[in-house]
């Protein structure tokens, strides 16, 4: 069961795409989540693997401690965690439906903060997706990070919210995660 504010997020995007694959990116308003925008965050998809920040609400950048515009999205992840999260983001553009990331957010010195995010695609003006909209969606009080940087973020499970449930998992060979 997602956090409140992702399945907000994710209703929108639902609502705003209709009997299309995604919504177009022109067919998404800010003002109709003003209070979701702190942890909203768009990433672009120029090329597989490649998901750069284009914008970073305030909390995410606050958290991380920097400015994350250009970042590759992949890069804040664990390195195993890397190619299952860029396989799970492929198969989103091909057939395109909300992903939701659930994880932790890592600090040095402290526990960990429980993490849920969505990406949800959207179609740019050549009718293809090119970019998704996010939300990063703490599921613990972000005070614990008493102040430290954000140092990684460690992926827990992926799955596609289809409307037959989640279809994506990840599975371990020998202790590592493959997907």
């Amino acid at each position: 069961m997602a956090h409140p504010n992702t399945e907000r997020l994710t209703e929108y995007w639902r609502a705003r795409a209709g009997a299309h694959v995604a919504p177009l990116r022109s067919d998404i308003d800010p003002m109709d989540f003003v209070d979701l925008l702190p942890q909203t965050l768009i990433v672009g998809r120029p090329e597989a693997g490649d998901l750069p920040f284009r914008l970073v609400g305030g909390l995410i950048a606050q958290l991380h401690q920097r400015d994350l515009r250009g970042v590759n999205l992949l890069t804040l992840f664990t390195g195993p965690d890397r190619a299952a999260l860029r396989l799970a983001i492929e198969q989103v553009y091909r057939r395109p439906e909300p992903l939701l990331i659930t994880g932790e957010i890592r600090a040095d010195d402290i526990p960990a903060v429980g993490l849920e995010m969505v990406l949800c695609p959207l179609v740019g003006l050549h009718g293809t997706i090119d970019r998704f909209i996010g939300l990063y969606q703490p599921l613990g009080m972000t005070a614990r990070l008493m102040g430290r940087p954000v140092r990684e973020l460690k992926l827990h499970s992926l799955s596609r919210s289809g409307e037959d449930g989640p279809r994506l998992r990840l599975a371990a060979l020998d202790g590592r995660q493959i997907a």
